[in-house]
């Protein structure tokens, strides 16, 4: 199983996680995603990057196969709207900007060519 989703909040997400984690990292990477609230996300922010705002996701890669996804729906609920995104569909967005994260990529014009790619692919927009 590639992906393994776990929830530390109330929120109870669905959808296509695995599917997105497959087709960008490829069926041998496990993901661990976690869906956290606004203080774990900010105490793994200051942990583990020496940041003090609350993040809208988190990754970490573990090894060449595995990686970690932190999502807190809170921070994405709040800032959905300013990407004419659905709740839902932003947390998806972050699901995908977690995984190229862990394949390798920094923020830049590569980046978000392949945001733009697989939020088509998985009708996001």
């Amino acid at each position: 199983m590639p992906i393994s989703i776990s929830h530390t909040t109330k929120t109870q997400l669905n959808g296509d996680f695995s599917a997105i984690a497959e087709k960008i990292l490829g069926k041998r990477y496990n993901v661990s995603l976690v869906f956290v609230g606004e203080s774990k996300a900010q105490k793994l922010n200051e942990s583990t990057r020496g940041k003090t705002y609350v993040p809208n996701v988190l990754s970490f890669s573990l090894s060449p196969t595995e990686g970690e996804i932190y999502i807190c729906p809170k921070v994405a609920a709040k800032e959905a709207s300013k990407f004419s995104l659905s709740v839902s569909g932003y947390i998806h967005f972050l699901c995908i900007h977690g995984c190229l994260h862990l394949k390798g990529l920094d923020h830049g014009s590569e980046m978000t060519k392949l945001e733009e790619k697989y939020s088509k692919l998985f009708s996001l927009h």
